[in-house]
């Protein structure tokens, strides 16, 4: 299984207010909001946490069927700049991050063994790339296939009326939109 969550960093500027008071001990863990504090740069520290606990939720959701609204409780540790760890209950999660001038992009699996055998793929609006990688991933499959998702909104690939045997994170904010596949064990 395996999760993706984008940030628009531009937007985020815009539209969200992470220093108002409130907000930060709302979403992160005591621990959390000292390393963003402490941080060099606090505001992509803040970005990069809420996408590593926004990436875990989507695989927690796909793993149980069941949605809720909890970031404080999913915890997150970094290993290096771009790797973390996620805590949530009894379960750990793997992260890894791109992060740009423009957007953060993360992916959080399972087993720190999946990623080699994971797809991912991003989509800028402001350069069209989207078309070129949608094109990319459909030439893997012989015939055309579909994105459907269940009543949690938990994303499938489907061929015809078959579901695949595939594991699908989609993400979108802003500018940016991701998805990540990795074939089901």
């Amino acid at each position: 299984m395996i999760g993706n969550d984008i940030v628009d960093l531009n937007l985020a500027k815009t539209q969200s207010n992470w220093q108002r008071k409130g907000f930060l001990e709302k979403q992160f863990t005591d621990v959390e909001i000292e390393k963003i504090i402490n941080s060099d740069d606090a505001f992509l520290q803040v970005w990069l946490f809420w996408s590593m606990k926004e990436a875990a939720y989507k695989l927690h959701v796909q793993q149980y069927q069941n949605r809720f609204f909890a970031p404080k409780k999913f915890q997150c540790s970094m290993i290096s700049n771009t790797s973390g760890i996620i805590k949530f209950n009894e379960e750990t999660y793997f992260s890894s991050s791109t992060i740009t001038e423009n957007y953060i992009h993360t992916i959080v699996f399972k087993n720190f063994d999946e990623i080699p055998n994971s797809k991912l793929f991003l989509m800028d609006e402001k350069t069209s790339q989207t078309a070129q990688v949608s094109e990319q991933l459909l030439s893997n499959f012989p015939m055309a296939i579909a994105i459907q998702k269940n009543e949690f909104g938990v994303p499938f690939l489907y061929q015809k009326d078959k579901k695949l045997g595939f594991s699908v994170s989609t993400s979108h904010h802003g500018n940016y939109g991701g998805f990540a596949i990795v074939k089901s064990q």
